[in-house]
């Protein structure tokens, strides 16, 4: 039975891994979660625990209202401190949740093996500042997991997938534009971190869905699922391509970025949820929570 304590008591991934594992994995996966604000957590007694699961951070919804320092504070020395506790404590393995902002600006809008870690957004820096710095603790006795993953999406996530389905089920006039984005299903997400777990994996991970996703077909399989029609405009690719590569919000909705499949260890076979019927559960899973 692995014990993993889990950084952050409200966070989306979490507890969401949480409930996954401990519903598919129970005799292998027991865990906890905890909250990481103020300095009570530092009480914790960190040997009781196999793994460790810091998904804890400052996010990069509004960058404007944090400075680079607010970011460090969090994402980096935060996650420092509390792996050189579990580390003291003989906790043997410490997964970190990354993220493909690390790499900033992608050329070709993909992601391999051998592209530059450049992050362009404070969030991005932080990561990659406390990536570098858990490399330096990874002994044999310590194991370090970092994980980078794209969109996650799922049932009440937040972010940019709610953003999009909420307007999906309102607006039913889009134009017809071909790109492709790397997305990854929040059980997927979860059966993979569970993989992780229980096999102590080290290294650098960049999971994803077995297949990239285009908007339009995204948006038209979120509104087929609420019963919906969808009418594309053609013709309009050019003028998307100059607003897409002039505004942030568009780019994150209508922009490529994918990963390149050799990175993400699809042999551990764990896109349980096919992307169909993930939309699928994502709606059905979100009515029921209501």
């Amino acid at each position: 039975m692995k014990k993993v304590l889990i950084t952050g008591k409200n966070s989306y991934v979490g507890l969401n891994f949480k409930s996954y594992a401990e519903k598919k994995y129970s005799t292998k996966i027991q865990a906890k979660c905890v909250s990481v604000r103020g300095e009570n957590w530092q009480k914790l007694d960190f040997s009781k625990y196999d793994t460790v699961l810091h998904v804890a951070a400052l996010v990069h919804k509004n960058e404007r209202k944090h400075s680079l320092n607010e970011y460090q504070a969090i994402n980096k020395d935060l996650t420092i401190k509390i792996a050189k506790m579990a580390k003291s404590a003989h906790v043997g393995h410490f997964i970190f949740m990354s993220t493909i902002a690390v790499y900033g600006t992608v050329e070709d809008s993909k992601i391999t093996t051998y592209s530059t870690l450049d992050p362009v957004s404070k969030y991005g820096k932080s990561k990659l500042e406390a990536e570098q710095e858990l490399k330096r603790l990874e002994s044999d006795d310590f194991v370090v997991t970092i994980v980078r993953p794209p969109m996650i999406y799922g049932p009440n996530c937040p972010g940019n997938y709610n953003n999009l389905s909420r307007l999906a089920s309102v607006w039913g006039i889009y134009p017809k534009f071909s790109n492709q984005r790397s997305m990854i299903y929040i059980d997927n997400l979860a059966e993979f971190l569970s993989q992780l777990t229980i096999k102590k994996l080290g290294g650098i991970y960049l999971p994803q869905n077995s297949k990239y996703v285009s908007t339009s077909d995204l948006i038209q399989l979120i509104r087929q699922n609420n019963g919906k029609k969808t009418f594309f405009i053609r013709g309009l690719s050019s003028i998307v391509n100059i607003m897409v590569k002039h505004n942030s919000i568009l780019n994150k909705v209508y922009g490529s970025l994918k990963i390149d499949f050799e990175l993400s260890k699809q042999s551990l076979k764990y896109n349980k949820v096919k992307f169909n019927t993930s939309i699928k559960m994502t709606k059905i899973r979100r009515t029921v929570n209501k």
